[in-house]
């Protein structure tokens, strides 16, 4: 079995050639809301069967947290026509892989299978959807694996609790606030009911997007056996979105955190930015690129090449569909504290808001998009996920094709005034991320 699934992860990376082709699809949505997305890649026999819905950990309650990701494992328990245990095992003796991940936005499936298996993805998933078996044993058994994944993760790994604090200090009214992996109080407390409920409201055709990419030699028969499995499954009652408004962070937010996993601090400045549909994000990505991607960016090239003030130090934009975040960290090392490296931080972001970035720099910035965007659509799974969030995310699956003319258009202007409108102090969260006081002392 090992040498089928390296053969078949070889095959992946030839599934797609590392051009910037355009991806071609068909779009069409079953009477039950199901939409369907089929992307013809016959360059390796393999192909992909995944579903995304659109339930991730902003569609909680707050006294509930965690639910979206237990249900990325919940899913795999069992079918009425799957026995408990078995996911897995169908899946590897077919030659497959398989797996899902879960977001504050969305939730992920997919099956990758030789493309002579794409009947048994498809069927599979629709049994995900159309027949899943939530009892008591599967709340249990992985109620026990989301706690290991916590505390392997989070709890007792170096630097775990960033996010939860950065979404803590951003968000006051929306459901970013709290981590996907949730509040393990909170699963304790639920009961089989609301497990059995969140399935019934959220895991329906008509709040998901099926995607079938690769190897599909017959697109007529491909059609037949989705209406086949999937057009039995009933619509759903159509979800209601709450919208949530966060009021403008007008004033530094200082906040710190005591981590007993670390020995050294890190320096956090964190801003609340826009939703990643805007053009905004995607300028708010070129910063983040001219700052921190690579070791010869502005930020790592100063304080931990030059003036050796970090052992590191970075920058990223976390996107979301509702609104975003850019992270700026470091690690002060020797006599250097974190202030330290804020002050160089706020005047590498006052350099962007007063000078225009150079040709040159705009040119690298683009060969590195284009490299990425070309990267991103390499491979069957790339194509499908990005198909996917496309769709579900930003409402336009053609984005997997054009997004890239929009990270050309950028200017020099548009860097400089963006990082006014949202790189100030007054609209950042500071967080001093510590090393717990007990084992400082212990130092």
């Amino acid at each position: 079995m090992k040498k089928s699934l390296i053969a078949l992860s070889s095959l992946l990376m030839l599934g797609g050639t590392a051009s910037a082709q355009k991806v071609a699809f068909e779009e069409y949505d079953l009477a039950n809301g199901l939409h369907v997305i089929l992307h013809n890649d016959p360059s390796a026999p393999v192909v992909i069967t995944s579903v995304m819905y659109h339930v991730g950990a902003k569609d909680e309650q707050p006294d509930r947290t965690g639910f979206a990701h237990f249900f990325e494992h919940l899913l795999f328990e069992g079918t009425e026509n799957i026995k408990r245990g078995e996911w897995f095992k169908i899946v590897t003796s077919n030659g497959g892989v398989n797996n899902a991940n879960t977001t504050d936005d969305r939730t992920y499936y997919y099956e990758v299978f030789p493309s002579n298996n794409l009947k048994l993805g498809l069927w599979m998933e629709s049994e995900r959807m159309l027949h899943p078996v939530i009892n008591q044993i599967g709340v249990d058994t992985q109620n026990e694996v989301v706690k290991e994944e916590k505390r392997k993760s989070y709890d007792n790994r170096p630097y775990g609790q960033i996010f939860q604090e950065v979404k803590k200090g951003l968000f006051k009214n929306h459901p970013y606030r709290w981590t996907t992996i949730g509040s393990m109080a909170h699963l304790d407390a639920a009961k089989l009911e609301e497990f059995q409920a969140f399935n019934k409201k959220f895991y329906i055709p008509n709040n998901a997007v099926l995607i079938v990419a690769g190897d599909i030699s017959n697109p007529t028969e491909t059609k037949q056996w989705i209406e086949q499995y999937f057009g039995s499954v009933p619509k759903g009652t159509p979800i209601t979105r709450q919208t949530y408004t966060e009021e403008p962070i007008t004033q530094t937010i200082k906040a710190s955190f005591e981590d007993a996993n670390i020995q050294k601090p890190m320096m956090i400045a964190a801003y609340r930015t826009p939703s990643m549909k805007t053009r905004d994000a995607r300028v708010l990505d070129f910063i983040s690129s001219i700052l921190s991607d690579g070791k010869s960016s502005r930020l790592y090239k100063k304080v931990v090449d030059d003036k050796k003030m970090a052992l590191e130090a970075g920058a990223f934009c976390n996107s979301q569909e509702d609104f975003g975040s850019y992270i700026i960290y470091g690690l002060p090392q020797g006599n250097y504290t974190n202030a330290d490296i804020l002050k160089e931080v706020d005047e590498e972001i006052v350099k962007l808001q007063t000078e225009l970035i150079s040709a040159k720099e705009l040119e690298k910035l683009k060969n590195k998009y284009d490299s990425d965007f070309v990267d991103s659509n390499s491979s069957v799974e790339g194509i499908a996920g990005n198909l996917a969030s496309f769709y579900l995310l930003y409402g336009d699956v053609n984005l997997i094709n054009t997004e890239i003319e929009m990270y050309h258009s950028i200017t020099p202007e548009e860097i400089r005034e963006v990082a006014k409108k949202y790189l100030n102090p007054n609209q950042r969260l500071v967080l001093d991320y510590l090393p717990a006081k007990d084992k400082a002392d212990n130092k």
